[in-house]
């Protein structure tokens, strides 16, 4: 899962600093950083909080954030193909 860059990338584009998000979250910025940076796994309250003020429903936060080590190696081909189109989908929905 690459939480953490999926949060990051999407409060750049809606052109959020990270001390500005930080704050809307009402957490730090080196905390922040941290998730961002996937040195930290906040906790659900945190995520949230997260997914509130990006205006992403905290499952489609987690599905937008998978990797093919997160599904079965004899589902991973599959993934490969599906997933680009989907998370293409899934961004139309949710973006800025």
């Amino acid at each position: 899962m690459d939480l953490g860059n999926v949060i990051k990338n999407t409060r750049k584009q809606k052109g959020l600093t990270q001390n500005e998000f930080a704050s809307l979250c009402g957490i730090t910025q080196t905390y922040l950083s941290q998730i961002e940076g996937n040195l930290k796994e906040p906790n659900l309250s945190t995520l949230k909080a997260i997914s509130e003020k990006l205006n992403i429903p905290l499952p489609i936060l987690f599905f937008l954030s998978m990797t093919e080590d997160d599904v079965q190696p004899n589902k991973r081909k599959a993934f490969e193909i599906v997933s680009p189109s989907v998370k293409s989908l899934v961004n139309e929905f949710f973006a800025v």
